[in-house]
Parts: structure tokens; C-alpha cells; sequence
């Protein structure tokens, strides 16, 4: 029976670069995925590709293609990312222009674009999901609205004869499910299958998370080899069952909790997960162990997808003020509450004008609150005023208040540090999938 092995290459935008040229180089894969694009980054790309036409691709797409275009295009193996972000067409450009410095010829690079809806979301009345007001009150706020879309796409680029497929916005799971499609001949309306397929793309979708990363726990649960972890492979069968394992001689583990954990990662309904390309139920799902590093994974349904396709809008919604301290030694948690109190009245008398303002001491309350902190005297602690604005010049202000402890706040302040930032916040809406046309583009070298 045919087995098809993908790599997982990348689980976010800036996630280690070696783990993916070891699976190109020793994982015996065809597929290599990248999985680079989360709801802000997209949004922070499409500013970027305002103000530079030729921009808003990730930033470590050039790193990443020289680690693994060369041996990639020896071994056969295709690559696929939605490393495009914003500008899907530029990507492509410059994996092209990558490759020729490389000297790599015979290489087709698929371009997938049509997830940018901002121009068709604002001719529509749609409602924001997280409050369920009009998506209209913030429309002089966009700055941009991509919705996610599914395997088909890719599917079709693979079908062309791509080598490389770079998107925008495409949901993680159908990174890895796509390949499976079309190596196996799948319809698209086989939903028990596809359900199947994108179980497989969320546990591969973080990369390594579900190897050992962001599970460790020193004492209770213990992961070898962090600092060179592996990212993970799976072996599909035809069927739709699977095995996550990974190349044996890198760090981290594959075990029936590491992958128990990343089956339940940012799942609101395990019975009804709601992607473009089928509602996925993973309630049945079965993990089973093979061997060391070797988790067989059966089970998994799935039924029709939705007459909607999620839509990620991003918008310019405050500003961050922002200003830190540290102070060390005997007295240094009364000593940081000080400054806090000092900078709290300074901005009052200043009238400095903000929305929402958190006073925090790092090391003893920033995360717990007051209620977990009693009886607990740290030796050094960081202290941490972040305002809410709604223009930069307040939040400016915020952050200058906290460096002026320097000398005029409690003995033994050192290393301040302060910063102002535009907030670009996510909200969701639903749209009708028939709005949305995704279309592929070619470079051929």
C-alpha cells in the first residue's frame, strides 16, 4: 500500500530554521510544509505591502528557501507555505529569484492569492463575531481582511505540476491535507477522509509542539534534546490512518501525550471543528504506540463544510505605552511598588489620557495578581507600567514617565526601557464562500 510522509517544517513566522533542512535532509519526506502565518501577522503584512508594493511576504522566506531549495529540488520533495502572507505573488518572485542564484533549474512555483476580501467585506453586512456588532463600525479602521481558504487550491497547483505552492491566508490544517488529496486522489466532498486529513495537518501544524516543544516540564514531564528538538513527520496510509514520529536522531520525543495534548490545542469543539475544507470530528480519535517515537493515530470523522468561510480582519484599534524598571536586593518588591505608585500619580498630574493602564511588578504579580503573591519577598523584581491610548503622543508619554525614575524615583532603579506601538487588533466575520475566488499563479524557471 502507497504511504505518503510529510514534514512539518515550521509551527509560526519565526520559528527555527534547521529542524526543517534535517527532515529535507534525513526524514525521507515528499512533502515539506510550513506553517508561518497566524490572524496579526497577516494584518502587519498588509501594512507592509502598503507602504512597499514588493513586500508583505514573511521576513524569514529567504532563509528558510536557501536552507531547503536546493536539496529539496534534488530529492523531489515539494515544498508548501503559506509564507506568502500578504503578497503571495512577491513570494513566489523572490523564491524564484533565490533559485536562480542557487543555480536550480526545472522548478515551478505556485502562486495562491484571492483570500484578500477586504474591498468584497465592505460592500457586505457582516456582523463581528466576538461582539456581534456591525462589522461597518470599524470599517474606516481595516486595514485588512483575508479569509481563510482551503486545500483546493494548492490541490490544484499540485495537479499543475508545482514543485513549490506559497499562499496567503489558507487554514494550517489544509497545508497538509492538500498533498494527501492529491496523492491519493481524493474528492473533495469525502468528508470522512478529509476529516481524517486534517486531524493529521493540527497535529503537524505546530511543528514542535507535538516532538516534545511547549510540553516539557521538568520532574514531571521530561523531554530530551530541547535545544536541538525535531520537528515532526506523518506517515499517512490511503485510509486515512496515520503515524507521527519523527527523524530518530533528533531531540524531543513522540509520545501518546505529546500528541494528546496537541490534538486538543486551540479546539473549541473536538466534535465540530469547523475548517474551510470540512467540519472535522475528533471525539473518535485513538492514539496508539508503535514503537519508541512512533504514534499510530486512527479514528477521526468528519461531515459537509459550511456555506461560510472565516474571515481575519485586522484594524488600527489603540496604541501601547509602555515602560519598564528593574530593582534588586533587599526591599526591592516595596521599592518597585513605589515606582509604580510614583508613576501612576505623575500621570495623573501630567493628564495623561488613556483607555486601560496595568501597573505590574514582573516576578511577583504580572501574572497571578495580588490574590497568589502574599507571603512571597522576591529578590528582584521588574516593574512594568502599559497604557492603552488612542493616539501615539499619550502613549509616549506613559513610557517616558517610567524612565524618569532613573533619578527621580526609588534608589537602585537600573535598566529601563520604554517604547510606543500601534495596536493592530483581530476580529472575525463570517462570509459566504461563494464571494471568495482563490486563484493560482505560476513562475517558471
Amino acid at each position: 500500500m502507497k504511504k505518503l510522509r510529510i514534514g512539518s517544517g515550521a509551527g509560526y513566522s519565526g520559528d527555527r530554521i534547521e529542524p526543517a533542512a534535517e527532515l529535507a535532509a534525513k526524514g525521507d519526506i515528499q512533502y515539506l510544509c510550513f506553517e508561518c502565518l497566524a490572524e496579526r501577522t497577516i494584518a502587519i503584512a498588509q501594512q507592509a505591502k502598503l507602504e512597499d508594493p514588493n513586500a508583505g511576504y514573511d521576513a524569514l522566506l529567504t532563509a528558510r528557501m536557501e536552507a531547503v531549495l536546493g536539496i529539496c529540488k534534488q530529492k523531489n520533495i515539494k515544498i508548501i507555505t503559506n509564507m506568502g502572507a500578504a503578497n503571495p505573488a512577491a513570494g513566489a518572485l523572490k523564491i524564484k529569484e533565490i533559485a536562480q542564484k542557487m543555480g536550480i533549474k526545472g522548478l515551478k512555483i505556485a502562486a495562491v492569492s484571492g483570500d484578500d476580501v477586504l474591498e468584497i467585506i465592505k460592500k457586505q453586512d457582516l456582523i463581528i463575531e466576538e461582539t456581534g456588532e456591525k462589522l461597518s463600525t470599524i470599517q474606516d479602521k481595516m486595514v485588512s481582511a483575508n479569509a481563510y481558504l482551503g486545500a483546493e487550491p494548492i490541490v490544484e497547483a499540485l495537479r499543475n505540476g508545482a514543485n513549490v505552492v506559497i499562499t496567503g491566508r489558507i487554514s494550517d490544517p489544509a497545508l497538509f491535507v492538500a498533498p494527501i488529496i492529491h496523492e491519493f486522489g481524493w474528492s473533495m466532498d469525502d468528508w470522512t477522509r478529509l476529516g481524517k486529513a486534517t486531524v493529521m495537518g493540527h497535529l503537524l501544524e505546530c511543528a514542535g509542539q507535538v516532538t516534545g516543544g511547549y510540553y516539557a516540564d521538568p520532574g514531571f514531564k521530561d523531554v530530551p534534546g530541547l535545544g536541538r528538538l525535531g520537528f515532526p513527520i506523518a506517515e499517512i496510509q490511503k485510509d486515512g490512518s496515520f503515524i507521527i514520529t519523527k527523524v530518530p536522531e533528533a531531540g524531543g520525543n513522540v509520545t501518546l501525550d505529546t500528541c494528546k495534548e496537541q490534538l486538543v490545542y486551540e479546539i473549541h469543539d473536538p466534535a465540530a471543528y469547523i475548517t474551510p475544507d470540512v467540519v472535522a470530528d475528533f471525539s473518535g480519535v485513538e492514539f496508539s504506540l508503535v514503537e519508541k517515537d512512533k504514534v499510530a493515530v486512527t479514528g477521526g470523522a468528519g461531515r459537509q463544510k459550511t456555506e461560510f468561510l472565516k474571515v481575519s480582519v485586522g484594524y488600527v484599534d489603540s496604541y501601547i505605552g509602555e515602560g519598564q524598571i528593574s530593582y534588586a536586593g533587599p526591599g526591592a518588591a516595596n521599592r518597585g511598588q513605589l515606582a509604580l505608585d510614583i508613576v501612576a500619580e505623575r500621570l495623573k498630574l501630567m493628564g495623561v489620557q488613556y483607555q486601560e493602564i496595568r501597573f505590574d511588578l514582573i516576578g511577583l504579580n504580572s501574572l497571578h495578581g495580588a490574590a497568589l503573591s502574599s507571603g512571597h519577598e522576591p529578590y528582584e523584581v521588574r516593574a512594568r507600567v502599559a497604557g492603552r491610548t488612542q493616539n501615539m503622543k499619550e502613549a509616549v508619554r506613559i513610557g517616558n514617565e517610567v524612565e524618569t525614575l532613573y533619578t527621580n524615583g526609588p534608589a537602585g532603579g537600573a535598566g529601563a526601557w520604554k517604547s510606543a506601538r500601534e495596536v493592530v487588533a483581530i476580529v472575525s466575520a463570517l462570509i459566504p464562500r461563494n464571494l471568495v475566488k482563490a486563484n493560482v499563479h505560476y513562475e517558471v524557471i
